[in-house]
């Protein structure tokens, strides 16, 4: 058996597995084409091997520091997969140790608010607390805010958006100076990936919509929104590989522990669905919602053209 086909046999198999560093990565080098990747910063990190927390000092350490995305004085929402009344080692929600550290390294920055919601499936309460989240966001100074209320949301216009042109958006949103993305990688039935642009779901009142209405292309057109992500947090320390986005068992998932971290959303979630593409035979192109934002113009497929930065730990 080659090494890639045990390797997929055996996340299929539900087998724990953590991938070497060559494993995990080459996926997501378009070898093809000659790089044209400009000098300067670091556009996309890629860490594997190392706990949650761990990987995000890494990765935020290399982009510049969390002071290049969150200044002194700023409200900050944090936005993760809270979408499911789950247990952590189910993932079907963003890693609680990730968010605690999030939360610890914007108030380390100096952040004046920190504050954390997602529009959960599953009954909210449950979903925060289940999760795992609401402890290590409120131990870490973060504030949980409730999503279940309309009153919550305001009408924003999307204007470039193709078949979304208007929306409801949660006020945690439209109200903090800054946000990060933070979603977790796992299939979805519909979307086929929910990564960082599904995540943008969460912030909606109205998902219903984007069912109805071409649902890759809404996506897309979510993520139009003037108020853009300034970093985007993919946690792929435990993926559901299979029966997302709710997840039946643990052998839906795979133990890959590793992150994908970069301010630009089409670029992030390239890389995470190639790495994903390991554990199960997942196309890129199958994955509509990417190419369709790329076509909006708010970020790249092309990963050779940026400068990116693979850590083992």
């Amino acid at each position: 058996m080659k090494r890639r086909d045990f390797l997929k046999a055996a996340a299929l198999t539900g087998l724990v597995t953590t991938f070497k560093l060559t494993d995990g990565m080459d996926l997501m080098a378009q070898k093809a084409v000659k790089s044209t990747a400009k000098t300067g910063g670091t556009d996309l990190v890629a860490v594997m091997g190392g706990e949650p927390a761990q990987m995000f000092q890494k990765a935020i350490a290399e982009l510049g520091g969390i002071g290049k995305y969150v200044k002194k004085g700023q409200k900050v929402c944090i936005k993760p997969n809270i979408g499911w009344d789950k247990t952590p080692e189910m993932a079907g929600n963003t890693n609680p140790e990730l968010i605690g550290e999030i939360v610890r390294q914007c108030k380390k920055a100096g952040a004046s608010e920190v504050v954390v919601f997602d529009n959960s499936c599953d009954d909210w309460r449950k979903s925060y607390k289940n999760s795992g989240i609401e402890e290590a966001a409120t131990a870490a100074g973060a504030k949980m805010l409730p999503p279940k209320d309309v009153s919550y949301y305001r009408d924003i216009n999307l204007p470039n958006g193709v078949k979304l042109k208007t929306a409801k958006v949660h006020q945690a949103i439209l109200d903090c100076d800054v946000w990060i993305n933070v979603p977790v990688l796992k299939n979805h039935g519909g979307a086929q990936m929910t990564i960082s642009m599904k995540n943008h779901m969460g912030i909606v009142w109205d998902r219903g919509f984007f069912h109805r209405n071409d649902l890759q292309q809404c996506i897309a057109d979510i993520c139009t929104l003037d108020k853009a992500a300034v970093l985007h947090v993919v946690d792929a320390y435990r993926v559901m590989k299979t029966n997302g986005p709710r997840g039946r068992a643990l052998s839906d998932v795979a133990n890959a522990k590793a992150m994908f971290v970069s301010a630009d959303i089409v670029a992030v979630d390239t890389a995470a669905t190639k790495f994903f593409g390991q554990l199960v035979d997942m196309p890129l192109e199958s994955v509509k919602h990417i190419a369709y934002a790329q076509d909006l113009k708010l970020g790249t497929m092309d990963l050779s053209k940026l400068k990116v930065k693979k850590i083992q730990l």
